[in-house]
């Protein structure tokens, strides 16, 4: 994606292993590309949970004296975009949370739509929020669950939540992994020398070396508790929630948000966004002298779209490796400055020439028409756009920063009016049956609802009743 829209965050976690901290580190280095506001890295010292987080990239949060301090056979830790709630310290995760049953800590991946009503019926009974987090409503109502073990707890506050959550909750005995019933966001189990490893994707758990057991699945809870004294290895068992007869994986995870060598139910991403291209170059012939992507989500699709037609694959624009995606940058304003700053197109190499470029989406458009005009002002004679995915109508209230349909290009124009605002000389996106050939049914179940407006989780009058965003103006805080 051309850096115009931004996901929520990646969750990671390991117990059982003596240099779990360590690899909850190395784990959210793999994870960084889901989240670059904050970081975070819950740990058990003791018998007690501590937490260390911070605004910024993984390795601004942690340098190598904090994670010197830090040792513990238990990590959870956290990379967070915010989609609700501000920017700030108080957002970022773990929660670390307090209560009669003990401590817990929480990492969510996801977003609730129901957040902010159960948050005026909490804070009515007298519960006191420190955040402006949609996460905060779930250690809220687990405290208020009459369960008496952790992991029934957790089950019964789940039960009250809409939308979508990935998360892990960290106690001082062990860990629960947790995937909403539709199944939004990717989440995975992994095995490391006997500990087991948890990550919102599989570059995670290859990042430390761990071995890929399986995805948890939609509508499970996974609870993996330490061992006892004297006791060799962690245990785990399975909790089976009622999952929706419907799935619903978000299909961005292909098209923009996870890695490129992720594995998703078994269906590789790099793959995937090859085949997308390789199909888009049948709809959108065109003559031209190279192909370029945007870097790096679309170099998959470019290379696709290359090799079918029979054109040169050339990087065409370089990418500044240290700022991050600007489809994570909280404003538009600072998303349009770090677009300037993060490409420069390379003019030796696009001077006279005829340019197709090949972009995941085209969600707002600010940064569509950025693009264009760089190859331009580097000589391009032509520049021919082309979409590996549909036109991106409707919001998400699943954890993608599109909370208003205003924002969307293809929401109130045609595709030739986005192609003269973008200032390309065509423009041509991908058909969501192309989409859906692709992906095939190796997945029982996407989410399209940015594509088609048919929403898995029923959001009417969410800009009111359950509108978060409505909820933290009022409040005087803005977004997550």
């Amino acid at each position: 994606m051309s850096g115009e829209i931004r996901e929520e965050c990646g969750v990671f976690a390991v117990v059982g292993h003596p240099r779990a901290v360590e690899l909850c580190y190395y784990g959210l280095y793999a994870l960084q590309h889901r989240g670059q506001e904050s970081a975070g890295i819950a740990w058990r010292q003791g018998v007690r949970l501590r937490v260390h987080k911070g605004m910024g990239l993984v390795s601004d949060v942690f340098p190598p004296e904090a994670i010197a301090s830090m040792s513990g056979d238990m990590a959870l830790g956290h990379v967070r975009y915010s989609t609700t709630g501000e920017s700030r310290i108080e957002n970022a995760q773990p929660l670390l949370v307090k209560m009669y049953r003990g401590q817990f800590a929480l990492a969510h991946n996801g977003n609730l739509t129901n957040a902010a009503r159960l948050r005026r019926e909490l804070e009515r009974e007298g519960s006191i929020f420190q955040t402006t987090s949609d996460s905060e409503v779930i250690p809220h109502l687990v405290a208020k669950s009459g369960q008496e073990d952790m992991l029934g707890a957790l089950g019964s506050a789940l039960e009250k939540v809409q939308g979508a959550y990935s998360l892990v909750a960290l106690t001082p005995h062990g860990l629960i992994a947790a995937k909403d019933p539709f199944g939004f966001r990717p989440l995975c189990l992994g095995r490391l020398d006997g500990a087991y490893v948890i990550s919102s994707e599989t570059c995670g758990l290859d990042s430390v070396g761990a071995e890929f057991l399986r995805e948890i699945e939609p509508g499970e809870m996974v609870e993996i508790l330490l061992p006892a004294e004297g006791g060799a290895e962690p245990s785990i068992r399975t909790v089976s929630r009622a999952e929706s007869a419907r799935h619903a994986l978000c299909v961005f995870e292909f098209i923009y948000f996870a890695r490129p060598d992720s594995d998703i139910y078994g269906l590789n991403v790099h793959k995937a966004r090859k085949q997308l291209g390789r199909v888009l170059a049948k709809k959108g012939p065109v003559e031209a002298d190279l192909v370029t992507g945007v870097p790096d989500s679309s170099l998959s699709a470019a290379s696709g779209f290359a090799e079918e037609a029979g054109i040169p694959f050339e990087t065409g624009l370089v990418k500044n490796r240290y700022i991050g995606r600007t489809f994570i940058s909280p404003e538009q304003s600072l998303r349009e400055l770090a677009v300037r700053i993060k490409l420069n197109p390379l003019r030796t190499l696009l001077k006279g020439k005829r340019v197709v470029l090949v972009d995941d989406s085209i969600v707002r458009g600010t940064t569509s028409r950025h693009i264009v005009g760089l190859l331009r002002s580097a000589g391009a004679k032509e520049v021919h756009v082309r979409i590996s995915s549909p036109p991106y109508k409707y919001p998400c209230y699943y954890g993608i920063d599109t909370s208003s349909r205003g924002e969307l290009a293809a929401a109130s124009m045609s595709v030739e009016e986005i192609r003269q605002a973008i200032g390309a000389d065509s423009l041509v996106f991908l058909d969501l049956e192309d989409l859906q050939e692709v992906l095939g049914t190796a997945i029982d179940g996407f989410c399209y609802s940015c594509f088609t407006g048919d929403y898995p989780v029923p959001v009417p009058g969410i800009q009111k009743e359950d509108g978060l965003n409505d909820l933290f103006e009022e409040a005087g805080s803005g977004r997550r």
